[in-house]
């Protein structure tokens, strides 16, 4: 059995350290900035209702504009790849043991590699053109989930669960805690838009937990959803336009961050 786990680890390595693995995982950095980039431009026309603030301020309205333009379809194929690479590079840190053998990076590690194959996937929907809007899924999986026996106290678990991430989003971004993912300093323009787009990020995933515990407990399934509804319930608050703005501003400065990890990451 030592034998075995000793070969897997071993192997995991290997796929790790091999050149075409870690270049893609930059690229999948470098495409999340990207995603952010455009989730933050599309959160600042929903606060101010530009073009009826319609779209989908979320991966999927993202990937969505990405492929309206005309270098689209490459870009998509570049978000496929790079996603799918840096999901599996997460994997190899799970095997491994991200930086260290703590069970918590090898967990975070695995939650991460899931991630990015549901990012991968969603982007080949996109070039498939086969792509449904987040929200649509959300309530879908929502409404399954508590249907089961036990489903609403699910619900309601994942939504803390998710509060918990957007708190140590913001903890993360406070403290400057993310410089530790990385090999050298990103200089102060990268950390100060890492610092400003962490907390942004986890003040969102904040709302986004609220809304599926507030749909666990009333049992309406509607009430869940994702960054679009976060963003947008977010909007709908008293001063809510300038809210809105100040987060889509942030979120685009993960963005920013996301191309100083594609070539600083620690890999």
């Amino acid at each position: 059995m030592t034998a075995s786990r000793d070969n897997l680890t071993s192997t995991a390595r290997r796929a790790g350290d091999h050149p075409v693995v870690e270049q893609g995982a930059r690229l999948g950095y470098a495409m999340s900035g990207v995603i952010h980039l455009l989730i933050g431009w599309i959160a600042v026309r929903v606060a101010w209702g530009v073009g009826g603030g319609s779209q989908d301020a979320d991966q999927s309205g993202a990937l969505a504009t990405l492929a309206s333009t005309p270098t689209g379809p490459f870009l998509l194929w570049l978000a496929v790849a790079g996603f799918a690479l840096l999901g599996l590079w997460q994997v190899t840190e799970a095997v491994v043991g991200a930086h260290g053998s703590e069970w918590t990076d090898r967990a975070k590690a695995a939650g991460k590699a899931i991630l990015y194959a549901v990012f991968a996937f969603t982007a080949f929907r996109v070039t498939q053109r086969a792509g449904g809007s987040s929200e649509e899924t959300t309530d879908s999986l929502t409404a399954q989930l508590m249907s089961a026996p036990g489903g609403r106290v699910l619900v309601g678990l994942i939504g803390l669960a998710v509060i918990a991430g957007g708190g140590y989003h913001v903890w993360k971004g406070w403290t400057r805690g993310f410089l530790e993912d990385l090999e050298e300093h990103p200089g102060r323009f990268v950390e100060v838009a890492g610092r400003v787009g962490y907390i942004a990020k986890g003040v969102a995933l904040v709302i986004v937990g609220g809304l599926f515990v507030s749909a666990a407990l009333s049992s309406r399934a509607s009430e869940a959803g994702g960054l679009d509804a976060a963003l947008k319930t977010l909007r709908d608050q008293p001063f809510g336009p300038y809210l809105l703005t100040v987060v889509g501003v942030g979120i685009a400065g993960y963005g920013v961050y996301s191309f100083g990890r594609a070539r600083h990451a620690r890999l």
